[in-house]
């Protein structure tokens, strides 16, 4: 390890690898540059955005043989949202990255490009590629650029600094291919990877999480909509785009300044069975409710998707739908599906035969989201089914992505939500069903209470006028819904 004074302030900076050019002062955010002889400052660079990473600088862990501890970090952001990638320093003084997004690690490091890689705008997500002797398939390719870091770095870096890479999948081996430094791409191979598989220590705690999520420099900003002043419950630091329930409002909340991304307009609010903010204990993780939406396929059915999000375990998803409910999350292993037009995918030996293929598109969304999203947003979704399972790949000229589903019971949602979770949905019948209904039931009642009524009025003429008033009263509601049916 070598300690230097930092040249714009004279703190002292470490770089525990020799390999590292760039560490980031972590008092003045000066980027400073290990030369042979001497550190230069090159100007300051932006802090990142703590969001509800469990990472710092200075976790530790394993994979396999290899240790490894973290010594830096980049972050991200590109057009639909933003991750962090964790520079890691192996025990064998070679070095790595930790990527970080939405709740879904990979540990890659860098592997010399096999001859016949594709370009930057070849690549296409959905689409399977031979790199090194085996089958790879694209799962997105995206431009971004650098908005903060801290720590020790590869290279030099600083805001704005700007990457064009795609990433691969087949299984759980994982690829990038950074075109940034031109059409020859640097090659980082790995694995995706969860926490318990990478024996972490000096994590942050849930508590330390909650201090600094969506923190600038201690800074905590309160999201009110700056399109209608509404207030809106979300998780800060968990996502960059939030949507606003009362006037559709896309949100950047991955700026110290909370801007407008794009003004809504004002609809109906749907029906939600679980509200915005509810709270849940699933699988003995606390999980919170930050975004819903209603989508919809070509033929104008629709179902609620509800994202949850725990600090420990990720981001969970809840559909309901006229089938019942069912449990999703996204899928760090990918099925072997050897094209687009294949009628069945396998995963981890179990066949999965297709079912569906369909355009859906969002209808209604609202809160918070670990993408952007917005009302008309379209993907084609690929459905397979094994028992009572299901697998869907959804596909977007952007990115693909997997996920696998469970159906759930109704008691057990309402157990895990308590009494925030009202029973299932029932469409409410048409005014005019309603008409009819009701119509139709007092004739009913008119008829037996006529016949019933003979003999009172005989015997008991006195009553006739009163009589006949309670059968108008009865009568009339019914009489009055059918006559608006007949305006219409």
């Amino acid at each position: 390890m070598q300690t230097v004074s930092c040249p714009s302030c004279g703190a002292p900076v470490e770089f525990k690898s020799h390999a590292s050019v760039m560490a980031v002062c972590e008092y003045c955010r000066a980027a400073v540059i290990k030369d042979a002889d001497s550190v230069k400052d090159m100007g300051k660079l932006s802090a990142v955005l703590e969001d509800y990473s469990p990472f710092q600088v200075g976790t530790a862990g394993s994979y396999g043989t290899r240790g490894f501890t973290v010594v830096g970090r980049i972050q991200l952001r590109y057009e639909q949202g933003m991750w962090n990638e964790w520079h890691v320093l192996f025990d064998d003084g070679s070095s790595g990255w930790l990527s970080d997004a939405s709740g879904m690690y990979t540990l890659t490091s860098a592997h010399p490009a096999p001859p016949g890689v594709p370009s930057f705008d070849q690549l296409a997500p959905g689409k399977v590629y031979n790199i090194g002797g085996r089958q790879f398939t694209a799962a997105d390719r995206r431009e971004a650029q650098c908005i903060g870091g801290q720590g020790e770095l590869p290279f030099r870096v600083g805001d704005g600094w700007r990457v064009r890479a795609a990433d691969l999948r087949s299984g759980s081996a994982f690829l990038t291919l950074d075109y940034t430094d031109g059409d020859t791409p640097l090659m980082y191979h790995g694995e995706a990877v969860t926490l318990d598989q990478l024996k972490l220590q000096l994590l942050r705690d849930d508590d330390a999480i909650k201090a600094s999520a969506g923190r600038y420099r201690g800074k905590l900003d309160t999201l009110d909509c700056p399109s209608c002043g509404s207030g809106i419950r979300y998780v800060p630091g968990v996502t960059t785009t939030v949507v606003c329930p009362a006037c559709a409002a896309q949100l950047d909340a991955g700026n110290p300044k909370v801007q407008v991304l794009e003004a809504g307009r004002r609809a109906l609010t749907p029906k939600w069975t679980l509200e915005l903010g509810a709270s849940a204990a699933i699988q003995g993780q606390k999980y919170t409710l930050i975004g819903a939406m209603v989508r919809a396929d070509e033929e104008g059915e629709e179902w609620n998707e509800y994202l949850l999000f725990s600090a420990r375990r990720g981001f969970l998803w809840l559909i309901e739908s006229s089938e019942g409910w069912f449990q999703s999350s996204v899928q760090p292993e990918w099925p072997q599906w050897h094209s687009l037009h294949a009628t069945s995918a396998t995963l981890q030996n179990t066949r999965y035969d297709k079912t569906y293929d369909y355009e859906s598109r969002v209808v209604h969304a609202a809160g918070a989201f670990n993408w952007r999203v917005a009302a008309g947003d379209k993907a084609h979704v690929y459905e397979f089914e094994s028992g009572s399972n299901s697998l869907a790949a959804e596909l977007t000229a952007d990115e693909l992505t997997w996920s696998r589903s469970s159906p759930v019971s109704e008691s057990q949602v309402q157990a895990w939500f308590g009494k925030r979770a009202a029973p299932g949905r029932a469409p409410a019948p048409a005014q005019d069903d309603r008409g009819k209904l009701y119509s139709t039931q007092m004739k009913f009642v008119w008829w037996i209470l006529g016949l019933n009524a003979i003999p009172l009025l005989i015997a008991f003429g006195d009553t006739f006028l009163l009589t006949v008033g309670a059968l108008i009263a009865l009568f009339y509601p019914a009489k009055s819904l059918q006559g608006d049916k007949d305006s219409e």
